[in-house]
């Protein structure tokens, strides 16, 4: 793994300007993806993996990214945040943070509020991008992005099927199934990589079992022997997922796990044309932190089967964290919130693999009759039992 340079800070471009990365709009605030023969704004397609105009049908290839994905030094990349914030020019995103870019097909004012980075004119539907957000050099640049692979007939297929296996949900909704608009969005996440070094103590419980006599009865009781377990082990860990943003749905968008980060390309502004985007709103150290706790269970685990026996006991877990390395991406999700009975339930696709999770209604007449199912089945066999 190599080391990634410091970020470079890049000149902005006038408005009207066009780049190989699109044309850039409002004084440098914006960015927009023309088609070179109608002049309609290009979305990313996700059946060809390139930028199409929805009105002529114009193709175009995605610009070539020759540069790798490569992981960036932690404790250096810690260095230079820390230095900005003492300079005064580390940018923020926060959630009460309202940008205003004006569209260049319709003239409308259109409001980025928070971490949305990219958006569509909700007069016009043109799609439109802050331009050097995902790149500033007062931010952490996004090193790669997993582009859309699920089109969004395939994610409401996926939907369907999912709510029809909904047991315990009301017959009606299960032949709605979940209706609603999808948006596709992409949220940003760190990967941390580590070479960890762990120290445990513990004790290891077996299990053995002795004939005590109770009266004129006797019976078998467990019993458990104990003993003092340590020891050491490496083990390096590598892509460990923090999604980087709070966000309300991070339960919903945790449970779309694992996801293919082998079909992760360099980022580019334009796989982001014609959908929503969000840039990271938790620190870097922060979503290490994250990052840990969930090395620390995996760790557990590991120490547990070393220990071996029926039961574990870790009395003393002590974990070295070297060569820590990182890199921020972005990946695709579908967004959908439906309402039934004037609720709203939402719902995430993974755009990468097609695994739907989501909020649901329950029919408590169904639940009802299954509690009284298993009542009247225990009942049954008790009274068996005791004829």
């Amino acid at each position: 793994m190599t080391d990634r340079e410091e970020p470079i800070f890049e000149p902005e471009t006038m408005s009207g300007t066009s780049t190989d990365l699109g044309e850039v709009i409002d004084e440098g605030r914006g960015r927009i993806f023309p088609c070179e023969q109608c002049g309609a704004d290009l979305e990313f397609s996700i059946g060809q993996q390139s930028l199409q105009c929805p009105y002529c049908g114009h193709v175009k290839d995605l610009v070539p990214n020759e540069t790798e994905i490569r992981e960036n030094d932690y404790q250096e990349m810690l260095a230079s945040l820390q230095k900005q914030r003492e300079e005064g020019t580390e940018a923020q995103y926060r959630a009460e943070d309202v940008h205003e870019l004006r569209c260049s097909s319709c003239g409308a004012n259109v409001v980025f509020q928070g971490t949305l980075t990219s958006s569509a004119c909700p007069y016009c539907a043109s799609p439109l991008q802050r331009d050097k957000v995902h790149d500033a050099s007062t931010r952490i640049r996004v090193d790669a992005v997993l582009p859309f692979l699920v089109p969004k007939d395939r994610a409401s297929e996926n939907l369907k099927a999912w709510v029809r296996t909904r047991w315990f949900a009301p017959n009606d909704f299960k032949k709605l199934g979940g209706q609603g608009k999808f948006n596709g969005c992409y949220f940003p996440y760190f990967t941390f990589d580590s070479a960890t070094y762990t120290h445990y103590q513990g004790q290891r419980g077996d299990h053995y079992y002795v004939t005590v006599q109770v009266g004129k009865e006797s019976r078998r009781e467990r019993r458990t022997s104990w003993s003092s377990r340590s020891g050491e082990f490496p083990r390096f860990f590598d892509d460990v997922l923090v999604l980087s943003l709070k966000d309300d749905q991070a339960t919903l968008l945790k449970e779309l796990e694992p996801w293919p980060l082998g079909e992760c390309r360099p980022f580019t502004p334009e796989v982001l044309a014609g959908f929503f985007a969000r840039t990271y709103d938790i620190p870097l150290d922060a979503a290490f932190q994250q990052a840990k706790q969930r090395i620390d269970a995996a760790l557990r685990q590991d120490i547990c089967q070393r220990i071996g026996g029926d039961e574990q006991r870790v009395s003393t877990q002590k974990t070295a964290y070297n060569a820590v390395t990182f890199k921020h991406i972005l990946l695709p999700v579908w967004l959908l919130a439906y309402r039934y009975k004037d609720k709203t339930y939402r719902v995430t696709v993974n755009a990468a693999s097609g695994e739907v999770h989501g909020e649901r209604p329950y029919s408590w007449v169904k639940i009802t009759l299954l509690v009284l199912l298993i009542a009247t089945v225990v009942g049954g066999i008790f009274i068996a039992t005791q004829s």
